[in-house]
């Protein structure tokens, strides 16, 4: 049974869900699953596979059912941390164990170091901080670059120059940067405009969140196990390399899950992983804590 909550707050109100009893009926913690910009719905093919464990789940501020009422349109990992730490507080079920993935991941990592107690085991699958590559700097170009098309062209233009860009293998050298714009028709979509311009993947409203850098000391000192994961098939794209970088910076090495950067997805969305196989192994990293 999924119980759907609101959390009404001065800037925001946060709709959440909960799947199963509070506090759970295993003794063991909540799992609290998050993302950016996915929304709560994106979790439902790895939730399902969790049917023993409380399973929570949220739309992140401004995103899907939570209305903003900040008068605001950025997203910011730090003040998201401040809503996930709310919920984790509503809940009054104590810390919680969490799975974070891609900016989720990034507003993990925000959360444990504001909100240390929080959170007893965290896996950051992908993190997107390209701030910590050793490219950064072209890195944060080609991030322009593809906000820049879909100011120019839309939503179906700008998503193709998001595929290039975190499809790219290595670092970004000149070799991209001479590349054309790509053809959404490359990968099945219109060439034509459809008029948005707030999609918050691909404008810059998202921008703090990819040069996010994690407070190493916050980290170092709380008591959350902090692991960064990363899929198998990732490779040298974007992601991979930032979920390195990430490790490297904690002094650990990632944790290999199936699949890719959605590989939890179910088929719903067109970019199925292996969410089975993703939740035993989920299961695996978080029953060995």
């Amino acid at each position: 049974m999924t119980n759907t909550h609101t959390l009404e707050t001065a800037e925001v109100d946060i709709v959440y869900d909960v799947r199963g009893p509070l506090p759970p009926a295993d003794g063991r913690p909540p799992l609290f699953m998050i993302g950016q910009p996915m929304e709560a719905n994106g979790f439902a093919t790895l939730a399902s596979y969790f049917p023993d464990r409380t399973v929570v789940t949220y739309d992140p501020r401004g995103l899907g059912r939570s209305r903003r009422k900040d008068g605001r349109d950025d997203n910011d990992p730090t003040v998201q941390a401040t809503d996930v730490h709310a919920v984790i507080e509503a809940l009054g079920a104590g810390p919680v164990e969490m799975f974070a993935s891609s900016g989720g991941a990034v507003t993990a990592l925000a959360l444990v170091a504001a909100f240390p107690h929080d959170v007893t085991t965290l896996v950051a699958h992908e993190p997107p901080l390209i701030s910590l590559l050793p490219d950064a700097e072209a890195a944060v170009r080609a991030r322009d670059g593809v906000r820049d098309v879909y100011q120019a062209k839309g939503s179906n233009a700008g998503m193709a120059a998001f595929i290039a860009m975190t499809s790219w293998q290595g670092e970004f050298t000149a070799d991209y940067f001479a590349q054309p714009a790509p053809d959404p028709g490359q990968f099945g979509m219109p060439s034509e405009d459809d008029g948005s311009r707030d999609d918050p993947l691909l404008s810059d409203r998202s921008w703090a969140v990819s040069s996010y850098r994690p407070d190493l000391a916050a980290l170092a000192a709380a008591p959350t196990r902090v692991l960064i994961a990363v899929g198998e098939e990732t490779g040298d794209v974007l992601t991979g390399r930032t979920a390195g970088a990430t490790a490297e910076l904690l002094g650990q090495r990632t944790v290999v899950f199936p699949s890719h950067h959605g590989g939890f997805l179910g088929g719903e969305f067109g970019y199925a992983g292996q969410p089975e196989a993703f939740a035993a192994k989920l299961r695996e990293v978080l029953d060995n804590a």
